[in-house]
């Protein structure tokens, strides 16, 4: 199951060492899917709770643990966050919502408390708690599936992330970094095709190799896998017959993404230099 889900994965063979017990986590990591579909089954607070703590069991940088999870319950909060996105209607339908924060307040809080100076306010405070925050929502996702559950994470919620902020009652130096919907898969999802991994995996030395190339036979292979329903602002670019992941990515930012989060980021009290 492992080397057909890397197969199907990056449509290359992956060397699997014959001498490895004890793959299953490695299988469902292969055949990790995105799950914007759920059925009617609920997902408990106590299961929600459990998901939590092991997303929150994840590694965090020096142990500083600048990461927090939002649980959305009240159906009013909810329907107020999925009202800007339409277009996701999944956000509103899933049986659980969450939303992973980067928390930079803490540690200053902690410093003051313990009468220390805290001479590390610039970009690597910001820049350890997003990580910490991506960490733990990966980390989620993969406890999610090992007991079954499905899940989509949005990022979109940083579209809004100052009107986020105030209805989640975040602090300063606390941000939205993305939300979780999880809920029991309705369908069995579909592997998504990666890029091959000569384009991102490097020895010693970053090569990206013959980038036009390597994008043409990933994009010929996810055509032929999992081609895109519809083409991207077609009215402004127009449609091709051999429309794929390359030409959809750039189209998406051809568009401006979210041009104000700088400025956002530093109102909150994060420092950036």
């Amino acid at each position: 199951m492992l080397l057909a889900a890397l197969q199907e994965r990056f449509g290359e063979v992956v060397a699997i060492p014959s001498d490895l017990d004890g793959l299953d986590e490695a299988v469902r990591i292969a055949s990790h899917r995105v799950h914007r579909r759920y059925s009617d089954r609920p997902v408990s607070p106590a299961l929600v709770r459990l998901i939590c703590a092991l997303a929150l069991s994840a590694p965090s940088k020096s142990d500083l643990q600048q990461r927090d999870i939002v649980v959305i319950t009240a159906p009013a909060l909810r329907a107020r966050i999925a009202g800007f996105l339409p277009h996701m209607p999944w956000v509103r339908e899933a049986p659980a919502f969450l939303v992973f924060c980067a928390n930079g307040a803490r540690l200053p809080e902690i410093a003051q408390l313990r009468n220390k100076p805290f001479p590390n306010d610039h970009l690597d405070l910001f820049f350890n708690a997003t990580a910490d925050a991506a960490i733990a929502l990966a980390t989620a996702l993969r406890a999610a599936e090992a007991i079954g559950l499905g899940g989509c994470p949005i990022s979109e919620i940083r579209n809004r992330a100052d009107e986020v902020s105030a209805w989640l009652g975040l602090p300063e130096r606390v941000i939205p970094f993305a939300g979780l919907c999880l809920g029991w898969p309705a369908d069995d999802g579909q592997i998504s095709p990666r890029l091959p991994l000569f384009m991102t995996l490097h020895e010693n030395r970053y090569d990206g190799g013959d980038l036009a190339a390597g994008l043409t036979a990933y994009d010929r292979r996810r055509r032929t896998q999992q081609p895109y329903p519809e083409q991207r602002d077609p009215a402004r670019w127009g449609e091709m017959a051999d429309y794929g992941w390359s030409e959809d990515k750039a189209r998406q930012y051809a568009e401006p993404q979210r041009a104000t989060f700088g400025a956002f980021v530093l109102q909150r009290g994060f420092k950036l230099d």
